[in-house]
């Protein structure tokens, strides 16, 4: 993702976001085990005052010890189906209109550096589109993750058999309704999450391309700058984590509305009141330890795709 060459603008359209897509696939792959480790944190006392309840999972290697315990290995990769195709939509659009923008010029300044507030409104706005779109991927994903056994069980617990199941089962129970159910739960972490990755991104690969170094190695100047991208992401996204952690794997009544939470704010004023701050920190550790790798592995993969299309059109 640093500097294209000049031929890459005569590409056929769509093959920017098939690259961001297969990138992000191929990261995922091995973040989703992290990911299933964060929505069990994330829902571990859910709008329970502190020191009230007993914690299950007592830290992030803990959680994936029991998980593999009690459910098996291969439960650290539950919801993979869903979260792919997830990635699909939410970073083919997203690195999709990135690149495609960075290529024309249109989110850096006279001097060919990051426009910080260009880049802001386009990745964070990308971001949104795709999360919206692929909401039920994401929907389905965390209720998939959240379900446990039960002696380790935290939150709501949706009893899917699979990813077929669970659209099957949403389908008959109200159609497109159904499957876009909080559909705007995701769209504040998306915005924040992609302004804050790509913005931060793009600054980074600037300053180190500024100290000329790594001029000739592309992947390892990716690398450290997506390095960096990844841990500010971290921090500012967490919050609007748990919120669409929640909002999407909280029970709903038979008209489909949320027992627990009437939307964003309400859901917002609820944990403050009854978990504090902290509440809407659960779980940090892992979310930096799934989004710094997968950030990484994203970016990284994707200068390497974009180098091999180079060489086979060449």
């Amino acid at each position: 993702m640093t500097a294209a060459p000049n031929t890459s603008i005569n590409r056929p359209p769509g093959i920017e976001f098939a690259i961001g897509a297969l990138a992000a696939v191929g990261a995922g792959f091995f973040t989703n085990p992290i990911d299933v480790i964060k929505v069990r944190l994330q829902l571990q006392g859910e709008l329970e005052a502190r020191n009230t309840y007993k914690k299950i999972y007592k830290n992030t290697l803990h959680a994936g010890y029991l998980i593999a315990k009690h459910e098996g290995i291969t439960a650290l990769q539950a919801g993979i189906v869903p979260a792919l195709y997830f990635q699909v939509v939410l970073n083919g659009i997203r690195l999709g209109i990135y690149n495609t923008a960075k290529k024309y010029d249109l989110i850096t300044n006279d001097k060919g550096d990051t426009d910080i507030l260009k880049t802001v409104i386009i990745t964070g706005t990308s971001g949104s589109v795709g999360a919206v779109l692929g909401s039920p991927f994401y929907m389905v994903k965390t209720q998939l993750q959240a379900k446990s056994a039960q002696t380790i069980a935290v939150g709501y617990q949706h009893n899917y058999s699979g990813t077929w199941s669970a659209f099957k089962s949403l389908w008959k129970e109200g159609g497109i309704v159904a499957l876009y159910r909080g559909w705007y739960a995701n769209i504040p972490r998306v915005f924040v999450g992609s302004a804050t990755q790509l913005t931060t991104f793009g600054l980074a690969a600037d300053w180190l391309r500024s100290l000329q170094v790594f001029t000739d190695q592309p992947i390892f100047l990716t690398f450290l700058a997506s390095i960096i991208g990844g841990s500010c992401v971290a921090l500012t996204m967490q919050p609007f984590d748990v919120l669409a952690t929640r909002l999407y794997n909280q029970q709903t009544d038979v008209g489909g509305k949320g027992t627990l939470y009437n939307g964003l704010l309400d859901a917002i004023i609820k944990i403050l009141r009854t978990e504090g701050l902290s509440g809407l920190y659960k779980g940090i550790v892992p979310t930096w330890m799934r989004i710094a790798p997968h950030t990484v592995l994203c970016l990284v993969f994707y200068e390497k795709l974009d180098q091999l299309y180079n060489i086979l059109q060449n």
